[in-house]
């Protein structure tokens, strides 16, 4: 399915309120693919946001979902303190720190049973009965790696697409597990160097993503074998994302590093560097859920204020190129940008 489309691009689902109905709808409608991200929605939410995306168009979509892992109890008892301190600045306190399943299993059932076209998994892969009930229902499997070993245990469950994902995208980390002690959560590969390696370990097909921002980046990953290209910091800054005002405002700033951390969350994500990541990033345990749940006042207060020092700012390395636009014209812009990359690669050739 996402291989047939009539545009490689895919609009990477970005949880947090960014990747709403509007933009997958758009990025679908325009002849990419666009995505829900089902991380940190209830299932009834999710679903309000399936029947939206219907609303607004027949082409197909995809809900990304984030496979739970073990739960692992971390002494988190320092690290609230030091959330505390900032979350004070803005008024509020720490959260709960708790861990949760971010109800997994009653949004795979909605996906079941709304036959959702396309379904993609991040932090690990579904269980094969999972894989099997969605193939059952005509839902299409897409499981996203950072590693051949990844790729090879995707395979074997009968995913059928590979979203290989670079060290230079914003956002999580889409690792199975994360070592705790590698700014990364274990081995970083750049995205061609990924895609080479993971094509070599397994015959299926391939998409692409991690800093990808002009059409000549999808002719690269298309040229190195991918069958489509996943954006997703450079869809932050479109007019149909739910990007909040101050990110939008740092992000055409243009004028910050970008930093893997486990400060925000207690899983490696890239983003922006700011004061709470440079301040926490030494000393944030690796404990997700837990941490996600121990910032999130903090964040969104942050936000409020107008403050981007305590926001987590997710974006991939190239993020100051991304162009403020509408959805439809930005897939526009990639697909002309991509052909002319391509003419221009045969006539050096």
């Amino acid at each position: 399915m996402i291989a047939e489309r009539a545009v490689p691009v895919i609009a990477a689902p970005m949880a947090g309120g960014i990747s709403t109905p509007e933009l997958a709808a758009a990025v679908s409608s325009a002849g990419g693919f666009g995505f829900l991200a089902a991380g940190y929605l209830t299932e009834e939410a999710l679903g309000v946001q399936v029947a939206r995306v219907r609303e607004l168009t027949d082409e197909p979509f995809g809900v990304n979902l984030f496979v739970p892992g073990e739960r692992r109890d971390v002494d988190l008892d320092a690290y609230r303190a030091a959330v505390d301190e900032e979350a004070g600045r803005y008024g509020v306190r720490a959260g709960t720190g708790h861990w949760d399943d971010d109800l997994y299993q009653a949004k795979v059932e909605l996906v079941l049973q709304q036959r959702v076209p396309v379904a993609s998994f991040t932090f690990g892969a579904p269980e094969k009965s999972t894989v099997d009930r969605l193939h059952e229902a005509g839902t299409e499997v897409v499981v996203t790696v950072t590693t051949p070993q990844e790729a090879r245990i995707a395979a074997d469950l009968g995913a059928d697409l590979l979203c290989v994902q670079g060290f230079e995208a914003g956002g999580h980390r889409a690792t199975f597990e994360d070592d705790g002690r590698s700014p990364g959560g274990g081995p970083l590969y750049g995205l061609l160097a990924a895609l080479r390696t993971v094509s070599a370990e397994v015959d299926l097909p391939l998409v692409a993503t991690g800093g990808l921002v002009h059409g000549a980046d999808v002719a690269a990953v298309l040229s190195a074998g991918a069958v489509a290209a996943q954006l997703g910091t450079a869809f932050l800054v479109c007019e149909e994302a739910g990007t909040q005002t101050t990110q939008r405002t740092a992000i055409a700033a243009g004028n910050r590093e970008t930093a893997l951390t486990r400060a925000f969350s207690g899983r490696p994500a890239r983003g922006l560097v700011n004061r709470f990541l440079a301040e926490h990033s030494a000393d944030a345990p690796a404990a997700y859920p837990q941490l996600h749940n121990l910032t999130k006042p903090m964040r969104g207060a942050a936000g409020k204020a107008g403050d981007p020092e305590a926001m987590s700012l997710w974006a991939g390395q190239t993020y100051a190129q991304a162009r403020p636009t509408t959805a439809a014209e930005l897939v526009r812009l990639l697909t002309d940008e991509a052909r002319e990359a391509l003419d221009s690669a045969s006539r050096r050739l």
